[in-house]
């Protein structure tokens, strides 16, 4: 039974590379409640492989929203390798500034799905990026996220598969920067 949470209530924490050991189990079970009807697959499988090697980059950057002291979801993401965005191949020209901060996840538990919270935890973690651009995946699968990003200023620029049991991603791109 789903039941209306209002987003007034999550605390939003942020968090950076040093923090890694000590939130990592909370990113693991967020990500085991979300996928519960997922854990079979394999690359959902291998989330726990994604984590540290996101978490390892010096600039790895999150956000883990908490109602009542309960984690609900997270976001996290880390700066682009400069002159290695990865993206550069779905556009003509690149962008003069194109300092890019990736998002690798965005994860809301169910129970707090549509009432806000994946905006407010994606909108923590961008709001103080010195990055010029955003870049996210969105599986084709789920064409309500990749809409929902659309929202949030985000478009599509190609596909990219990443790994060979992944899905074909929709990449997206998005300015951070207004002129």
């Amino acid at each position: 039974m789903e039941h209306p949470v209002t987003t007034a209530t999550v605390e939003l924490r942020h968090y950076g590379h040093d923090d890694l050991p000590h939130i990592r189990q909370t990113l693991l079970d967020v990500h085991a409640d979300a996928y519960a009807d997922e854990m079979e697959d394999e690359f959902n499988q291998r989330f726990p492989w994604f984590v540290d090697h996101w978490g390892g980059h010096p600039g790895f950057a999150c956000v883990v929203g908490y109602d009542d002291g309960e984690p609900v979801g997270f976001a996290y993401g880390a700066p682009a390798t400069p002159g290695r965005e990865w993206w550069r191949e779905h556009l003509a020209t690149a962008p003069a500034d194109d300092s890019t901060f990736s998002v690798s996840e965005l994860m809301v538990r169910p129970k707090w799905r549509k009432t806000g919270t994946a905006e407010q935890l994606h909108t923590a973690l961008l709001e103080s990026r010195p990055e010029a651009l955003a870049v996210l995946l969105v599986d084709p699968d789920h064409p309500k996220v990749q809409a929902l990003y659309e929202t949030w200023r985000y478009r599509k620029i190609g596909n990219r598969q990443p790994f060979p049991d992944s899905p074909n991603f929709a990449v997206m791109l998005r300015e951070l920067r207004f002129a």
